[in-house]
């Protein structure tokens, strides 16, 4: 919603060194000490607020969401939305507030993100590799030839409880 009061301008205008910044709530200019950078723009601190509960975000914390076109607190985007799935590990449902880490369209809880074979923590920045949604640090990374012996062990596997059945 844009307030018609203010003169809608140009997002940055020069004034001298300055570059003023126009808020995306209400439109107006914003020369504030404060401001806040959120959804690819500024607002003004008591503009940036919870579609639903009305609070003012910067006051109740330092993250925000947004969904379906609503700019959300913690507790509504939880609220609406609930959970994000399940660890891709464990198989466990993943709470919506709960910090996740992702590999190849896989959501992993981050106590589960570990390599599939000496279970060290992998962490941001870390060099792993994703394989039918099995980690692997670098260090434990398959080879070639594993692919290919992992593959034909299945094949058996599956042949013979065909055969079994």
């Amino acid at each position: 919603m844009v307030n018609t009061a203010c003169n809608a301008q140009l997002p940055h205008v020069r004034m001298g060194a300055l570059a003023w910044k126009w808020c995306i709530g209400c439109g107006c200019k914003i020369s504030d000490r404060f401001l806040l950078f959120a959804l690819d723009g500024y607002w003004h601190c008591h503009c940036l607020k919870c579609s639903c509960c009305q609070a003012q975000l910067a006051e109740i914390g330092s993250w925000c969401f947004t969904k379906r076109g609503l700019i959300l607190c913690k507790s509504d985007y939880i609220r609406l939305f609930g959970h994000s799935g399940a660890c891709r590990a464990c198989s466990k449902s993943i709470p919506a507030n709960e910090m996740v880490m992702r590999a190849q369209g896989n959501v992993f809880h981050v106590k589960c993100f570990v390599c599939s074979i000496c279970h060290n923590q992998l962490v941001p920045g870390d060099r792993f590799h994703c394989t039918n949604g099995k980690l692997y640090c670098e260090r434990d990374r398959p080879t070639a030839s594993a692919y290919r012996n992992d593959h034909l062990n299945s094949l058996r596997e599956h042949n013979i409880s065909e055969q079994k059945s």
